[in-house]
């Protein structure tokens, strides 16, 4: 192993730590609502390693709980995690040394904390496989170890968001959408979305609000002009 490597293995775990501090208690929250709502261990781990989306998954296991049709399961789950469409969308401009297979692999790991550590390392230097596939594997181990966590010592907890633990993701996912706060149009854009999102969940009700927020803002960032090209510093060839 290079010392790149092992440099670029370091940054990508050490963006992660804070980044697990979240998401473990809220891994550990799916799991014991999933064996309250009546799933075995083994579907309650191959939901998590499969389908691997905290919020889909809960919204799943609600709807499972009050009864509903398989098609608005679905409906539900692909309704939220449409943004993941978006995400690969924009993370794909900076995965042109990926093979195909390992674009795929990529793609897969491709939650929002992955998203928003990819485009905030690509904004400053080339995006590696190795920061990439070292932040999203363990963050994916970390998901599935939470999950089984709270499977297994779930019922232990006689109501998660007693102790705050449903406001945990929240409160992170505010934390990620600060951090691009400095780029052109973020305000319009983020007022945007998140109006429009307020607007569909009074009205349409959730998981809507998460879709058409997303459409809103990335509506008003088409619309807006095209940043100006910085000048060339004093001195500066003009013609490369």
């Amino acid at each position: 192993m290079t010392e790149t490597t092992r440099s670029e293995i370091r940054a990508a775990l050490r963006e992660l730590l804070p980044v697990l501090l979240a998401v473990v208690p809220f891994g550990m929250v799916y799991g014991t609502i999933a064996t309250a709502e009546g799933l075995s261990f083994a579907q309650t781990m191959g939901f998590s390693a499969t389908v691997y989306a905290g919020a889909s998954q809960l919204a799943a296991l609600q709807l499972i709980g009050l009864g509903a049709p398989v098609w608005s399961v679905l409906l539900a789950v692909v309704a939220l995690n449409f943004r993941h469409v978006l995400y690969s969308a924009s993370v794909g401009r900076h995965l042109h040394r990926f093979s195909g297979l390992q674009k795929a692999m990529a793609f897969f790991f491709l939650v929002d904390p992955v998203f928003g550590a990819a485009e905030a390392r690509a904004s400053v230097q080339p995006l590696t496989k190795t920061f990439y596939f070292a932040y999203g594997c363990v963050l994916y181990v970390g998901w599935l170890a939470s999950s089984a966590l709270g499977a297994v010592f779930g019922s232990l907890i006689d109501d998660p968001a007693r102790y705050g633990l449903d406001f945990i993701l929240p409160v992170y996912f505010l934390t990620l959408l600060m951090t691009f706060r400095a780029r052109s149009g973020f305000y319009p854009v983020a007022l945007t979305s998140a109006a429009a999102s307020i607007v569909v969940y009074l009205t349409l009700g959730p998981p809507w609000h998460v879709t058409l927020g997303g459409l809103a803002g990335i509506a008003v960032a088409a619309l807006m002009p095209p940043k100006p090209a910085a000048a060339p510093a004093q001195g500066e060839d003009r013609h490369g």
